[in-house]
């Protein structure tokens, strides 16, 4: 037997061939990794096929003036200068950024007060439950629809409900100042999907720090600073961050409520219902500005690349995971 093909280093570590070996997969280690691959190569070919080669593609238009008639012309940088000096995308980007605002705490506030009330309905809890989470499976154009009905300033089901309290419904659907605040509103529609993570996490509590607490004196309002907001950071976390990026990528409804037939488009002057994904959509295939509108994708993409970013490093100072050393 030769040296080479046993020999050991100082503290018993194999060296040489041994090493080798010990490195070289098995025939049928190897026989499951190739089926490993032919089982995730779908995947990889829709990935290639449908999200990385688009997104490379709209990177390279968004340096070109492209109409998709005629071929693309390079132009550089001008397509990011002109978004800068735009004053519709602008004012896009500001009601994007101001249902932005509005929508994700009020979103979250309300999921998180209806799954603490969740927990105190005992066996209705699982009727209730999927009653929440229903309205996440309506079709986004049927919630366009719905709600273009409800909030119908003459017959709306919401201004009639406010009548009967004797409050004067505003215009929801035609009032600038009344257009945002109509639309948060029926984002709320959909928020069952953060109310069942939230009630997910409440149930996860432990019980025992409750009882801790309360035995120091604590109070209601301390026990859910003190206990509950720490205990369920993580997912309050996560549904910021969901929350957000949705946000700024609203498009579905609002373009069915105000741009999705003429006879709403000629009652509604106003940009008050303009979000940045539909002045988009419009600028791609409204005016066929390809390149420009591909400019102002990766615009957004780079804003809530940003925003992301942010809400992940600030998140180190509030976000608390169980057995995680501060």
């Amino acid at each position: 037997m030769s040296t080479s093909s046993v020999t050991a280093a100082p503290g018993g570590r194999a060296t040489g061939s041994a090493v080798r070996r010990r490195h070289r997969r098995s025939p049928a280690a190897r026989r499951e990794a190739r089926w490993a691959y032919v089982f995730i190569a779908p995947w990889i070919v829709g990935f290639l096929v449908f999200q990385a080669g688009p997104m490379l593609a709209s990177l390279w238009l968004g340096f070109t003036e492209y109409d998709v008639i005629n071929a693309p012309t390079w132009t550089g940088l001008d397509n990011y200068r002109r978004i800068a000096e735009d004053p519709a995308v602008l004012r896009s980007l500001t009601n994007t950024v101001y249902y932005t605002v509005l929508h994700v705490p009020l979103t979250m506030a309300v999921s998180l007060g209806l799954a603490m009330l969740l927990l105190r309905v005992g066996r209705l809890q699982g009727f209730f439950r999927t009653v929440f989470y229903l309205p996440v499976m309506t079709p986004t154009v049927a919630v366009g629809v719905l709600f273009l009905l409800l909030l119908n300033t003459q017959d709306g089901l919401v201004n009639r409900g406010l009548a009967l309290v004797g409050i004067d419904g505003p215009a929801w659907t035609t009032d600038p100042g009344w257009v945002m605040p109509g639309i948060v509103l029926m984002s709320l529609w959909s928020l069952g999907s953060t109310v069942i993570i939230y009630l997910a996490a409440l149930q996860n509590v432990p019980r025992d720090l409750y009882e801790a607490a309360s035995l120091d004196g604590a109070g209601a309002w301390s026990r859910f600073r003190h206990v509950t907001v720490p205990m369920i950071s993580g997912s309050l976390f996560f549904t910021l961050i969901v929350n957000t990026i949705a946000s700024l990528q609203m498009f579905t409804e609002v373009y069915t409520m105000y741009f999705g037939n003429r006879q709403t488009q000629n009652a509604f002057n106003s940009d008050a219902a303009s979000f940045y994904v539909i002045r988009l959509f419009q600028e791609a295939f409204q005016f066929l500005h390809m390149g420009y509108a591909s400019a102002m994708a990766w615009l957004l993409f780079l804003v809530i690349l940003v925003i992301t970013v942010v809400q992940v490093r600030l998140s180190r100072r509030f976000v608390y995971y169980e057995g995680e050393d501060r």
